[in-house]
C-alpha cells in the first residue's frame, strides 16, 4: 500500500512538472490551402529556367598587370602620382599633401623600389624654413634612411631666414645630417633672400656682429656641401629682388665655388634672370625705397642726384625750375 501511494505521488508530481501554461504554447500553423498549392504547382518549370539563363553570374575581374607595362609608361605614371611640383620640406600640410601619395610605397616591394626613386628625385630643402620646424634638431634629410638619401639629386639651400641667430641644425659639417649618403646629388640651388652687409641692417645684426658675420656663416655652409658631396656638378645661385648680382654675399659665394671646385658649373637662377647681360638694380634700403615712392627728404636728395643727359631732359628740368621759382 505504501509503495502504491509513493508511486502515485511521484506520478502526480511529475505530471505537475510537465504542465505548460496555455499562453506560452506556440501557435499552431494553419495548413496551406488547396488554392495556394494548386497555383504554385501550376507554374511551369520553363519560366524559372529562362529567368536563370538571362542573368548569368559575372566573371571575377582579374587585377591589372601593372608591371607588364614598359618602364617608360610606369615611370610616367609614377611621376603623375608622386610629384608635388614643389620643394620637399618639413611643413604642417605634409599629412594632407604628401602622405596620401606615399601609400604607393606599400603596394609591393618592387613598386617601392621603383617609386621612391621618383619621389625623392624632387628638389629637397636642406634646412626647414617653416616656423613650426625652423628650430628642429633633425631636418628632413637627417630623418631619411640612407637609401632615400641616395636617391636625392637636387638640394635647395636658403640663405636669410634666422640670420640674427641661425638654428643649430644649420651645419653642413655634421655627420648626422647625412650628406655623405647623397651619392647621386648633382645640383645645389642657393636662394639668397637678404644680404646683411647692406647699411639697412646696421644696428640689427646682433651683439658683436659685423656686416660680414652672416656672410662668413653662409660661406661655411656652402663649403661643407662642396667638401662632403663629391658628386656635385652644378651650383645655381638666385636671389630675391632686394639682392643685387654684385652684392658682397653673392660675389663671395661665386668666388668660393670657383676656387673650391673649378669643375663645378655655376649658373644663375630663373627668378632674377641674371643670365642676361646686365643686372637690375636691387631695391634694398629705406632711403632708396622712399626715393622710389617720392617720400620725405630721401626723394629730394635722390632728385638732386639725377643729372639730365639729353637736351629734352635739360629743357624739362629748366621749366620745372622756373615754375618752382
Amino acid at each position: 500500500m505504501g509503495v502504491h501511494l509513493f508511486a502515485h505521488s511521484s506520478i502526480a508530481s511529475s505530471s505537475k512538472l510537465h504542465l505548460i501554461p496555455k499562453a506560452r504554447m506556440p501557435p499552431r500553423r494553419k495548413p496551406a490551402s488547396a488554392t495556394t498549392s494548386a497555383a504554385t504547382s501550376a507554374l511551369p518549370s520553363t519560366v524559372t529556367s529562362a529567368a536563370t539563363s538571362r542573368s548569368p553570374s559575372p566573371e571575377p575581374r582579374q587585377p591589372f598587370r601593372f608591371f607588364d607595362l614598359p618602364s617608360e609608361l610606369r615611370l610616367r605614371i609614377y611621376e603623375e602620382v608622386l610629384l608635388v611640383h614643389d620643394t620637399l620640406d618639413l611643413e604642417p600640410s605634409n599629412y594632407r599633401r604628401i602622405l596620401p601619395r606615399l601609400a604607393l610605397f606599400l603596394v609591393s616591394r618592387r613598386m617601392h623600389e621603383e617609386a621612391y626613386r621618383v619621389f625623392y628625385a624632387q628638389p629637397l630643402r636642406l634646412f626647414p624654413v617653416h616656423g613650426r620646424f625652423f628650430y628642429t634638431k633633425k631636418p628632413l634629410l637627417q630623418r631619411l634612411p640612407p637609401p632615400y638619401r641616395a636617391a636625392v639629386n637636387t638640394i635647395e639651400l636658403r640663405l636669410g631666414p634666422g640670420w640674427t641667430k641661425p638654428p643649430r641644425c644649420q651645419d653642413t659639417w655634421r655627420e648626422e645630417l647625412g650628406l655623405q649618403d647623397c651619392s647621386n646629388l648633382r645640383k645645389v640651388k642657393i636662394m639668397v633672400e637678404i644680404d646683411t652687409s647692406d647699411s639697412i641692417f646696421l644696428g640689427f645684426r646682433g651683439q658683436n656682429a659685423t656686416e660680414d658675420t652672416y656672410k662668413f656663416f653662409c660661406l661655411e655652409l656652402l663649403r661643407g656641401l662642396l667638401v662632403r658631396v663629391p658628386s656635385l656638378e652644378t651650383v645655381e645661385i638666385d636671389a630675391y629682388s632686394g639682392v643685387k648680382k654684385d652684392s658682397p654675399l653673392v660675389m663671395a659665394l661665386r668666388r668660393l665655388v670657383q676656387s673650391e671646385r673649378s669643375s663645378i658649373r655655376l649658373t644663375w637662377g630663373p627668378l632674377r634672370g641674371w643670365e642676361k647681360e646686365g643686372d637690375e638694380a636691387g631695391e634694398i634700403g629705406l632711403e632708396r625705397a622712399m626715393a622710389g615712392l617720392g617720400l620725405g627728404s630721401a626723394s629730394a636728395s635722390a632728385s638732386t642726384s639725377v643729372v639730365p643727359t639729353s637736351a629734352s631732359q635739360q629743357q624739362n628740368a629748366a621749366r620745372i625750375v622756373r615754375v618752382q621759382a
